[in-house]
């Protein structure tokens, strides 16, 4: 059974890092490029970040360039979201997907960016 959990999510202030994990389950991560999504409620599920089965980043929002970048470890079957200088807009649930949310969606990992 294919599954998604993302975990490393949290509190932090204005300015701060987080990582954030993907794991998959049933899948292999590494055959497909991956998305990182967020959502905040009241909103359509938005795409941050497309990264290419060669880990190659094809696309990034606007909002995140220069301060978000992915990576994976295949080995572990894992993509990663590396996120600095972060901001009180960038506050959301994360998700990871296939670039074009091919799979069932994981229950997101919450980060909150707040003073």
């Amino acid at each position: 059974q294919l599954q998604l959990v993302e975990s490393g999510g949290g509190l932090v202030q204005p300015g701060g890092s987080l990582r954030l994990s993907c794991v998959a389950s049933g899948t292999t991560l590494d055959a497909y490029a991956i998305g990182w999504f967020r959502q905040v409620p009241g909103k359509e599920r938005e795409v941050v970040l497309c990264m290419s089965k060669d880990d190659d980043t094809i696309y990034y929002a606007d909002s995140v360039k220069g301060r978000f970048a992915a990576s994976r470890d295949n080995a572990k079957n894992t993509v990663f979201l590396q996120m600095n200088n972060l901001k009180p807009e960038d506050t959301a649930v994360y998700y990871c997907n296939t670039e074009v949310g091919l799979w069932p969606w994981g229950q997101g990992t919450q980060v909150t960016v707040t003073s």
